[in-house]
């Protein structure tokens, strides 16, 4: 078990960093070809539009007709939406071409 001198050591280590600094570390090399695609029509039979709750990056926004509206370019590609999604063919998901997609740099 880890005592309070270990923990006061980690925090010396690695001192809070603030959402804004971290995002700064993050580059989007976006891909002409979208990696995700959204078939709205299926969306619309959709009653937890789960998608739009659970992205972290906040990509999915329902619209006034019942469809969602996505964009890829700022996807961390992280699979959330296409785990949740409830709706058969809603999602289709697959890697970036290479040397697209999400890159995390170290500040």
């Amino acid at each position: 078990m880890a005592s309070l001198d270990d923990e006061l050591v980690a925090t010396d280590r690695y001192p809070p960093v603030s959402f804004e600094e971290r995002m700064g570390t993050v580059e989007f090399r976006v891909s002409e070809r979208p990696h995700i695609t959204v078939d709205s029509d299926v969306c619309r039979s959709c009653t937890t539009k789960a998608c739009v709750h659970a992205c972290p990056a906040k990509l999915f926004v329902p619209t006034s007709d019942g469809g969602i509206l996505f964009n890829y370019e700022q996807c961390f590609e992280c699979g959330t939406c296409y785990m949740v999604c409830n709706e058969a063919g809603a999602i289709t998901w697959t890697y970036p071409d290479g040397g697209d997609g999400v890159v995390f740099r170290h500040g």
